[in-house]
């Protein structure tokens, strides 16, 4: 008797976020009708709200229960990417921050999102998930207002990381060492108008 295959595991196909489109397209992403794709990731435009109001998976069931992100499934393939001005190709990670870091970890664990390695950055826990085309960073905020899960930022892989914050400066803040061994990360600024944190990263 053959052994029942393991089902795929839940990937992001698309964010929601509350900025306008032509906020994005200053920034040199493609925007059309109101989106933008990034490495396969359809990213929808002026959504009312804030910041990332809210995402879209493959492969969880419907009505999944994520601590109280607001979360769409489908099963429509990746849309083709197309080529941007600021040479986006990729969306490496989205970072959702929670005040119970077990509870959102739980969440996740049972909709088909495993863990993968969890870290420790000054006392606050972080936890890595690999969502298909991007990874999933979940971050401890000890400090935040009590209450579900949010999103935060996200982070958009770039191959000329220097190229990029000349030509955006002085809006993309100083390159650093990021995290992850041999990369390197630039934070946008405020300035920009976006209500969502974003940063540019080089390529693994």
């Amino acid at each position: 008797m053959s052994e029942a295959p393991w089902p795929p595991r839940a990937e992001l196909a698309g964010l929601a976020i509350a900025d306008g489109p032509a906020l994005w397209s200053a920034l040199g992403f493609t925007v059309r009708d109101g989106t933008t794709v990034i490495g396969g990731i359809e990213v929808t435009l002026g959504a009312a709200g804030r910041g990332i109001t809210g995402w879209t998976l493959r492969h969880v069931p419907d009505g999944v229960q994520l601590d109280g992100l607001a979360t769409e499934v489908t099963v429509a393939a990746p849309p083709p990417a197309p080529s941007h001005a600021n040479g986006a190709i990729a969306i490496d990670q989205v970072v959702i921050a929670t005040p119970d870091f077990d509870r959102t970890a739980a969440a996740l664990d049972a909709a088909n999102m495993p863990l993968r390695r969890v870290s420790d950055a000054g006392g606050s826990r972080q936890g890595f998930r690999r969502l298909g085309p991007a990874i999933l960073e979940l971050v401890e905020a000890r400090e935040g207002p009590p209450g579900p899960a949010r999103f935060w930022g996200l982070v958009v892989i770039v191959p000329e990381l220097a190229r990029l914050r000349d030509h955006l400066s002085p809006l993309v803040g100083e390159i650093r060492d990021a995290v992850q061994p041999g990369r390197h990360i630039a934070a946008l600024s405020r300035d920009a108008g976006l209500s969502v944190r974003v940063a540019f990263m080089d390529p693994e």
